[in-house]
């Protein structure tokens, strides 16, 4: 099988070292959040007080402190969106808002993943995100996880394993295309439907297709392996979003498969009981639970 990663890690390599040669005022003219006009009245504005660009900019209230902050991050290759400029949910926080707390609290998970288990053994590369019950947010989690791995420049791969109700296509606004579930069932090869998010540099997305009769079933085939040690031989970081622990056997499977589980709960919803069994169900399988995460959000 082929390995479609180098070519877009060059890609997305030179267009960084596009935006890092670029000044912060081309960066907002093409963008459209300047124009010509503006730009000669900023600058008319740097030479009288000898301020910065971006100080200028905003002194005349000709750009917003989030637009300069969009320019800043294309120029030291930090994936950063702005609200309307992007078909990716708002969901992504640590897209959105980086600094804010439910971004700052995803990025100390992320550093705390990466020690406790990311690293170059292949065994390590692989994380199941899971819950025991339905809207406690491992969707949630996992993109945004995703999303906080690539930022760091690490090239990061996203499965949605959830082929019941599935939300990181939606999440991140790709079209419908082929999933999952047409490489479990060999109806197209992994290369071909590993598409990489334009907006986020380094994170990949293997959406979850069409979903099929029979989930459980295709995620129980040695495809489903080989779809895990693809990823884990060509990315440094692989996370795999789950159906609920609780509903069906697929998150058991898939936690078994990846070797480790980040296991999400719910403030004020997720029951301790349940979470704790469907826990204690993934040890006795074998498999290494990294760690827990209440979701307050």
């Amino acid at each position: 099988m082929n390995n479609p990663v180098p070519a877009l890690r060059d890609n997305n390599e030179v267009a960084a070292a596009a935006d890092r040669s670029r000044t912060i005022g081309d960066i907002l003219v093409d963008s459209g959040r300047l124009d010509a006009e503006k730009v000669a009245l900023i600058v008319a504005q740097q030479e009288k007080d000898g301020s910065q660009f971006g100080e200028a900019a905003l002194a005349l209230n000709l750009v917003t402190k989030d637009d300069v902050m969009f320019a800043l991050a294309r120029q030291y290759d930090y994936a950063m969106l702005l609200p309307g400029a992007s078909p990716v949910s708002k969901e992504l926080v640590v897209a959105y808002s980086p600094h804010s707390n439910v971004g700052e609290r995803i990025r100390a998970l992320r550093d705390q993943l990466a020690l406790r288990w990311f690293g170059n053994d292949p065994l390590r590369k692989v994380l199941a995100v899971v819950s025991a019950e339905e809207r406690e947010g491992k969707s949630f989690m996992t993109a945004n996880l995703a999303a906080a791995f690539a930022q760091q420049g690490l090239k990061t791969l996203l499965i949605d394993s959830n082929m019941r109700n599935p939300r990181q296509q939606q999440i991140f606004g790709l079209e419908r295309g082929p999933g999952l579930s047409s490489v479990l069932s060999e109806r197209v090869t992994l290369t071909n439907a590993i598409e990489p998010v334009p907006t986020i540099p380094g994170l990949s997305l293997l959406i979850a297709g069409s979903l099929p009769p029979n989930p459980s079933e295709l995620l129980g085939r040695q495809s489903f392996a080989k779809v895990l040690l693809f990823a884990a031989s060509n990315f440094d970081v692989v996370l795999v979003d789950t159906p609920s622990g609780n509903a069906c056997s697929d998150a058991t499977i898939v936690a078994s498969r990846a070797g480790g589980a980040l296991v999400v709960a719910r403030k004020d919803k997720s029951m301790l009981a349940g979470t704790s069994k469907f826990a204690k169900g993934l040890r006795d399988m074998g498999v290494a639970l990294v760690g827990s995460v209440l979701n307050d959000a």
